[in-house]
């Protein structure tokens, strides 16, 4: 590990030129704002070409540094801790990314990331012009790469490429008319990927070697009618289940019913009957993840217009290594009957279309109920979410928001959308479509437009 002392980083900032520390600046905050909620970062840096000034900036609670020809540590056994390796401009520098990624990943578990600066393959000649003109003092990189050439070797080396940051379009801060284009021009169709420099979020393809435990929450207000369907039809998955049913003042007899098959079930799952305090179905589903026990934590509606029988999808994705975070989505199959009002599959396009802008990362669905993560997740999209603010009424784009930005990986589970067979929604089409609005407004300025998210 490389210790740096404090008079040595103080006199290479003092060297350094103002644009260039702005420009590192712009990709620390990046970096930060998914870093920071990481347990670690390593920077692999070279000698010849890395300062500490991007290192430093960056904001992780625990921080080190090595050298290319150091042995990375081996993280291979971390289960609920996440590691982010730091590969600052190294992949423009390396003439074998295959065998330089393929090295790595032994040593790397699920649940780590690689942050990869790399140099626009577009803006190369505006590297060499730069050295030429002696703005730059630094040496060109030996190889530059497409998005598509970077994923195919990714993937040859057993990683997926989850995340694209382009960031610098304009290298100096001029009073603030650098900030301002540096943020707009990150959203403007051909400008897009102008930028001097990406950051990629790339995490190794791994799967779980032993079946997780799983924590199911079921929010019901007046659903006794479709509490025992619940059961009969959960699938065996081959993995422990608790099974947890959040009630919801309800009027009809649910939380009687929650305790009659809670007995009577009792020895097929360890089943859970909790009662809401707080009013909603966001309310109900953070109460049952802080509940429970299980490694990973899924949401299934009480309406069943999700089947209980899917369960197994989103469960075998995660196991497999496919994606951190298992999304369903309710519109690629034809939907039963009236499952769904033609208002409402219109404003479930828009938000899974707004929603895929706003993080830069598709979405086949933003308000499917059920999703899937880990519970070490969770708590981090908790911290999350106190940093960001509570603007969710349902609790899908606060699980969303996080998970794209935090690199977890996200892949869609197609399901049909069922009718349902007892009870009517309680969902207010335009009050909650506005507050959904204006969370993904928040979210278009805090995100994608570079705020404080």
């Amino acid at each position: 590990m490389i210790e740096e002392a404090a008079a040595t980083s103080a006199v290479i900032r003092c060297k350094t030129p103002a644009w260039k520390r702005y420009l590192y600046g712009l990709v620390a905050e990046e970096i930060s704002r998914f870093g920071r909620y990481y347990d670690r970062l390593i920077e692999v840096c070279s000698s010849s070409r890395d300062s500490n000034l991007l290192y430093e900036a960056i904001d992780c609670p625990k921080k080190a540094r090595i050298r290319e020809n150091e042995e990375l540590p081996d993280f291979s056994d971390e289960m609920d801790r996440r590691t982010l390796i730091l590969l600052n401009g190294t992949l423009n520098y390396h003439l074998d990314i295959q065998e330089l990624l393929s090295s790595m990943k032994p040593r790397l578990s699920r649940t780590s990331r690689v942050a990869v600066v790399v140099y626009n393959f577009y803006m190369s000649w505006l590297y060499r012009l730069a050295n030429w003109l002696g703005v730059r003092k630094d040496p060109v990189g030996s190889t530059f790469l497409t998005v598509g050439a970077l994923q195919n070797i990714m993937r040859l080396s057993g990683f997926e490429l989850v995340r694209i940051r382009p960031t610098i379009y304009f290298p100096w801060r001029l009073l603030g008319l650098g900030d301002l284009i540096n943020s707009i021009l990150t959203t403007v169709p051909g400008f897009r990927w102008m930028g001097l420099v990406s950051i990629l979020v790339i995490r190794p393809i791994i799967a779980d070697a032993t079946a997780p435990t799983l924590s199911i929450v079921i929010p019901a207000r007046n659903e006794r009618g479709n509490i025992e369907n619940a059961l009969k039809r959960m699938p065996d998955l081959g993995a422990q289940l608790e099974i947890l049913f959040v009630e919801g003042h309800s009027n009809d007899g649910t939380w009687e019913e929650i305790q009659r098959v809670a007995r009577e079930y009792g020895t097929r799952f360890r089943i859970r009957a909790i009662q809401q305090t707080g009013k909603g179905k966001n309310d109900a589903v953070r109460l049952g993840f802080q509940h429970a026990t299980g490694d990973l934590l899924t949401i299934l509606d009480a309406d069943l217009t999700m089947p209980p029988e899917m369960l197994g999808r989103f469960y075998e994705a995660y196991r497999q290594g496919l994606a951190d975070f298992v999304n369903g989505t309710r519109l690629v199959y034809p939907m039963e009957g009236e499952a769904m009002r033609f208002l409402n599959r219109l404003g479930n396009i828009f938000f899974a279309k707004a929603l895929s802008f706003v993080l830069d990362t598709p979405l086949a669905d933003s308000l499917c109920g059920t999703k899937l993560i880990a519970r070490h997740d969770y708590q981090r999209i908790v911290r999350w979410r106190a940093d960001f603010g509570d603007f969710d009424p349902f609790g899908d784009f606060e699980l969303l928001f996080p998970a794209a930005i935090l690199g977890l990986g996200i892949i869609d589970i197609p399901i049909r959308y069922r009718a349902r067979t007892y009870g009517a929604t309680s969902i207010s089409r335009f009050r909650h479509g506005f507050m959904l609005l204006k969370m993904t407004v928040i979210g278009l300025f805090k995100v994608r437009l570079g705020g404080t998210a």
